[in-house]
């Protein structure tokens, strides 16, 4: 490859780099919200290749999330759960526990009774990257018992059946981070 061609796909690839990332929230993206924000930067499990990046801010009494994330099983599902423990030091994403449920409800998802920690699934696209925009109620960054802030955050390998107890069947942990508050 000669010099002028390198650069040229230096440059290129600078930019492309750079359209992706005005498009995803990062630490700064605080100031463009009134209220709290948090951010979790998954990294894969034992064995896996998942990681991304999601962030979460206060709209009102809901937080929106925006979770981009890569090396999933193309065109497939998985389940996405806020976990009670901020700990990833496992290997296997197990040291964060089972799902968040500051109210003791049980598992499930689209009807008000459900975990607090249950988020709708990632679908991947066919490179195998999910990028999901939602809206959770119930939730807060910094304060009070649905606080996240410090909580783990797992992506599993298959998807959440919405109904088997406590867990919704999603299989292994792919990918672990712990949630932390940006502003």
């Amino acid at each position: 490859m000669n010099r002028r061609h390198l650069t040229t796909s230096l440059i290129s690839a600078a930019v492309l780099l750079l359209a992706g990332c005005a498009n995803f929230p990062h630490g700064d993206h605080a100031a463009h919200h009134s209220g709290p924000s948090a951010r979790a930067d998954l990294l894969a499990t034992r064995g896996n290749t998942t990681s991304g990046k999601v962030m979460f801010h206060a709209s009102g009494s809901d937080l929106m999330v925006h979770a981009r994330v890569s090396g999933l099983k193309p065109g497939q599902e998985h389940g996405f759960h806020i976990h009670e423990k901020g700990d990833c030091s496992s290997g296997d994403g197990m040291s964060t526990g089972g799902h968040f449920n500051p109210d003791g409800k049980k598992h499930g998802a689209g009807h008000e009774e459900h975990h607090a920690g249950d988020l709708p699934a990632l679908k991947a696209d066919a490179s195998g990257v999910a990028d999901a925009h939602f809206k959770i109620a119930g939730l807060r960054i910094g304060a009070g018992p649905a606080d996240i802030v410090g909580r783990g955050l797992i992506v599993h390998a298959l998807p959440d059946d919405y109904k088997t107890q406590p867990t919704g069947n999603s299989g292994a942990r792919l990918a672990c981070a712990v949630i932390t508050k940006v502003n």
